[in-house]
């Protein structure tokens, strides 16, 4: 009687092992991605664990130009998780587009992320964080100069337990291309040709309002940050982003607290900015009749390029889309090849290729020279 117990014991045993050999075996390394998405997410630090590797792929599948590969993190079968899903396609689209324009190839993107806010609703979660996301991309005839760029983004992600699995149905966050679409052959052409042409000018010497104005811009750059100075705005001026955006309020900025140019009654913040402050037709309005800038050239894509070169560091480009100007950001720079690089909030850019982002039949260009 005892030897039947123990064999009997043995059988359970022996079934039980059988049975997780066979669930192992099932989680093959195709399927990995869905044993993060089958743990009970009853916590913020889960929750965001999954985020973090819906981001980190996302970024690869762009890197790459294959968005099939994220497509299992999207409910498809709803229009706010298809459209979700269409937005990222359409992100890795354009980007290798603007890159075979430039002659360039994207190397990395990688992520870090902040969170904000987790709200936990049954088989519900909603994510509200930021990302700063930074790329890297050299020219395909110099593979070892390394350009580096940085563009904070704020989400908010919901996620739905579909099926043991949890995947998003909604997203919502400021598209940084959401304005672009891709080239045609013979822009990429062209363009390719003459950037490739072009070479930084290694002998730049600015003055002391231009570095100081290129300093303040750097700092507060918000989500574009490298986490140094806590993803800030300055704290003295209100965030226009939830009422029309923040750019011309960050440009005004730029200029006065970094330019050293004093507020005037046409172009002033108190308690809150004028229309010349705060509103990006007005601010590139102001700056061209006032005298305090002047115009270098204006007109789409491939009217101002050649004269893009001119721009220099403290300068401004403004983007007019239907007839009107709806954002301005800052020249900070330039990259390996001289292409001038800027900064803006609303999207945050930091060291970012003037143009991209901002292409189409319907997108012009403003290149203002800034006379400090």
């Amino acid at each position: 009687m005892l030897f039947g117990l123990k064999n009997k014991g043995r059988m359970v045993i022996l079934s039980f092992t059988i049975i997780f050999i066979i669930v192992v075996s099932l989680l093959s390394p195709d399927t990995e991605d869905a044993w993060v998405n089958l743990v009970v997410m009853d916590d913020d630090d889960s929750v965001m664990t999954l985020v973090e590797e819906i981001i980190a792929n996302r970024n690869s599948a762009m890197l790459s130009g294959d968005a099939s590969t994220i497509k299992k993190y999207y409910d498809v079968s709803v229009t706010s998780g298809l459209y979700a899903y269409d937005q990222e396609v359409r992100k890795s689209t354009y980007i290798h587009s603007w890159a075979k324009k430039q002659g360039a190839v994207f190397t990395s993107i990688n992520a870090k992320i902040e969170k904000n806010w987790v709200k936990h609703d049954g088989d519900i979660k909603k994510v509200n964080f930021m990302v700063s996301t930074e790329y890297q991309y050299v020219y395909e005839d110099r593979p070892d100069d390394v350009n580096i760029m940085r563009i904070g983004t704020y989400h908010e992600i919901v996620l739905k337990n579909i099926s043991g699995e949890w995947i998003i149905t909604r997203e919502w966050y400021n598209d940084p291309f959401a304005d672009s679409t891709i080239f045609d052959q013979e822009t990429i052409e062209k363009s390719k040709e003459y950037i490739l042409e072009q070479e930084k000018d290694a002998e730049l010497v600015i003055g002391d309002k231009r570095q100081s104005a290129i300093e303040y811009a750097d700092k507060y750059i918000g989500a574009a940050d490298d986490g140094q100075n806590g993803y800030e705005y300055n704290p003295d001026y209100k965030n226009y982003n939830s009422v029309g955006g923040d750019c011309a309020n960050f440009a005004s900025q730029v200029l006065h607290e970094g330019g050293g140019f004093g507020k005037t009654g046409g172009w002033n913040y108190q308690k809150d900015g004028n229309r010349a402050w705060l509103n990006a037709q007005g601010f590139k309005d102001y700056l061209l009749y006032s005298g305090r800038g002047s115009l270098i050239a204006s007109g789409d894509y491939e009217d101002v390029l050649k004269a893009s070169y001119k721009l220099m560091p403290g300068d401004i480009v403004a983007y007019q889309k239907k007839g009107k100007v709806t954002h301005v950001s800052v020249v900070s720079g330039a990259d390996s090849r001289g292409y001038a690089l800027v900064n803006c909030h609303n999207t945050d850019r930091y060291r970012v290729p003037w143009d991209l982002g901002f292409s189409g039949s319907n997108i012009k260009f403003y290149l203002i020279r800034v006379n400090y």
